[in-house]
């Protein structure tokens, strides 16, 4: 990879870095609000566990883009940690922060899906 090409990468890893960072900083949407209409707290409870779940999905998306930061420092980008094979710079271009190639995401994904060991050995490496 060139440096050009790493260097576009940065920054678009940077840009996404410092919006993550704003989104999961605003918490207000998981606030607990009382209400003395029982349909009303059926309603705050079904929002706060959308902000919950939109929390949790930033909070993952920031460890992959800071993950794939510390990747372009340490002169590793753009490798598979699974397979240590180039990942393809259209994967790149759709998901910067990806540590994966397509098969080895898709194998990852399966294994999630399935809730193997397999999974977890494969994260852990």
């Amino acid at each position: 990879m060139t440096k050009t090409e790493l260097n576009k990468y940065k920054q678009i890893l940077e840009t996404k870095l410092a919006e993550l960072s704003q989104a999961v900083r605003d918490r207000e949407g998981i606030a607990i609000e009382k209400s003395p209409d029982a349909l009303d707290e059926v309603q705050h409870a079904a929002e706060r566990e959308l902000a919950i779940r939109n929390l949790d999905r930033e909070s993952h998306l920031l460890r992959n883009v800071r993950a794939a930061l510390r990747r372009i420092d340490e002169g590793h980008y753009g490798v598979c940690l699974h397979c240590e094979e180039d990942i393809n710079p259209k994967r790149l271009n759709a998901v910067p922060w990806t540590p994966f190639c397509i098969e080895c995401q898709e194998l990852a994904d399966r294994a999630k899906d399935d809730n193997t060991e397999m999974f977890e050995e494969l994260m852990v490496a």
